[in-house]
């Protein structure tokens, strides 16, 4: 799928108008000037063999160079981090936020309150990180001043203050608790239908019991999955959000990247977030066939 995925990269990046040459020169270059220069970035080659010859160094940790002359992997080595900083704080307030809301529900099911996480959980999956964005920029920085509106980076390019991570990472939260909600709320509907969740109830257990040993066990393979497929939504979702609050991750350097037809460079953002994503649906895979060939 990642290979896929590049080629597609490549494919969309020279379908752009321009080219790396021309969007990267100075003004006023000549004509012969460009056409040297597209020479000398490969340009001049068919993209399928640009595409062979920048995966040949995918093993070996080279992502290419980019169009300005600097190795992608330096470009990445300080922001790709921030944004996974970002992203895992996102993930495990998403998951931590979904097993409250989803246990909660579950045990009440068809009440008030059911029925009220139910259309929250509906409307936050169905906004965009973008309208949440704004909202939230709205209410707690522009009328309130609660929080800072743009992320501030120190000499060591991350954010100045833990305060300037709250927005960004609010952001890409919510919808994200909306969607794992969702999906906590069903799969623990489907265990609590089970005999053996139904003779516990029966035999007078705590609610809490009920669930974290008899109904929650059973619902782990269905929220791995949701959760490794909240982790691509994240890192998808950051790109909108890093650029809106000015945080130093790589949705600037991709937004750059596109500016610049720099296709190395949008191909090694590609890269590094499809492997991180490949990573989780692995694990994702391995916790499920564990939990599910245990119980055959």
């Amino acid at each position: 799928m990642l290979v896929v995925l590049l080629a597609g990269v490549f494919a969309a990046v020279e379908l752009l108008p321009g080219d790396a040459a021309g969007a990267t020169s100075e003004r006023g270059v000549t004509a012969a000037d460009l056409a040297a220069r597209r020479v000398a970035l490969g340009l001049d080659r068919p993209v399928a063999e640009r595409l062979l010859d920048w995966m040949t160094g995918l093993p070996a940790g080279d992502l290419g160079t980019t169009a300005r002359g600097r190795h992608v992997t330096d470009v990445l080595a300080g922001p790709f981090p921030n944004t996974l900083l970002l992203g895992a704080l996102a993930l495990v307030l998403s998951i931590a936020g979904a097993l409250a809301l989803g246990g909660w529900t579950a045990l009440r099911p068809g009440g008030r309150v059911d029925r009220a996480v139910d259309t929250a959980s509906t409307a936050a999956f169905a906004l965009p990180e973008f309208v949440v964005s704004v909202a939230l920029l709205l209410v707690l920085s522009q009328w309130t001043g609660w929080l800072p509106a743009v992320t501030l980076t120190g000499p060591d390019g991350t954010p100045e203050s833990w305060s300037m991570l709250i927005l960004p990472l609010l952001s890409l939260a919510i919808p994200q608790i909306g969607w794992n909600t969702r999906i906590v709320r069903g799969a623990l509907a489907d265990q609590a239908a089970l005999p053996h969740v139904q003779a516990a109830i029966m035999d007078g257990l705590p609610r809490h019991r009920i669930l974290s040993h008899h109904m929650l066990p059973g619902a782990l393979p269905a929220i791995a999955v949701s959760t490794a497929t909240s982790a691509g939504m994240l890192l998808g979702g950051a790109v909108v959000v890093e650029t809106l609050f000015n945080y130093p991750g790589i949705g600037a350097v991709l937004a750059g990247a596109i500016a610049d037809r720099d296709t190395p460079l949008v191909a090694g953002v590609v890269a590094a977030a499809g492997a991180a994503i490949s990573v989780l649906l692995l694990l994702a895979d391995l916790i499920r066939d564990r939990i599910l060939g245990a119980h055959r």
